[in-house]
């Protein structure tokens, strides 16, 4: 029930678009800009292409991050984040976190999810497209940044746990915790980086975990 009203406050929010052409992805904007595709049938027997604009860093001026729905190439909607655009046979959805988007799916009316197509020249089509051809090291990548997110949240579970324990009344109850390894603080700089770069990556394939990716965001 509560989704199902989140979802309806999240289309109230969507508003019409001015009908402004869509830009071309240009290589440079990899680290700050995503796009995404879906084809789907018209009542012609013609295929309407819908594309989902995000910029990460938001509108220049009010700071907000929104996605732009277009239509054949023209803006049909904008909405701020999370972003849930009605089209034909179900529903666009548009979700965002610390490190780039975390969901960018069509719904159709009976539940069925599809993944929205990167742009080739975007980050994350390379990241696909290195999926597609090499998906042994695309395996690899993807098991080391699940590792090293797993290390950076038992590190800061025990960074955390570690003062609490030596409150007075918790430490005559269950004693206190001393953490096993203790890391320079240059190591944790690094430990934290690599976090970082590890939700990144996963970013780039849609892939998020509220305990993983929310840990370390």
């Amino acid at each position: 029930m509560l989704k199902e009203f989140r979802r309806r406050r999240a289309a109230q929010r969507v508003k019409p678009g001015d009908g402004r052409p869509l830009k071309r992805f240009r290589w440079w904007q990899m680290t700050f800009r995503a796009l995404f595709y879906l084809r789907l049938p018209a009542d012609d027997g013609r295929q309407t292409i819908y594309a989902v604009d995000v910029k990460h860093a938001g509108n220049s001026s009010t700071g907000v991050v929104e996605a732009h729905l277009y239509r054949d190439g023209r803006q049909h909607a904008r909405s701020k984040l999370p972003a849930f655009f009605p089209v034909p046979g179900g529903t666009v959805e548009v979700r965002g976190s610390a490190f780039g988007l975390k969901r960018c799916h069509y719904v159709t009316a009976k539940g069925t999810e599809h993944q929205l197509a990167p742009d080739r020249d975007s980050a994350e089509g390379r990241r696909a497209h290195l999926d597609g051809a090499h998906p042994a090291l695309s395996r690899v990548i993807g098991f080391i940044s699940s590792v090293m997110l797993v290390i950076a949240l038992a590190l800061l579970f025990s960074q955390l746990i570690e003062p609490i324990t030596e409150v007075e009344p918790v430490a005559r109850r269950i004693g206190t915790f001393t953490p096993p390894v203790r890391l320079p603080l240059w190591a944790n700089i690094m430990v934290g980086f690599g976090a970082a770069m590890a939700s990144t990556e996963r970013a780039l394939r849609l892939r998020y975990h509220w305990l993983l990716d929310g840990g370390v965001g």
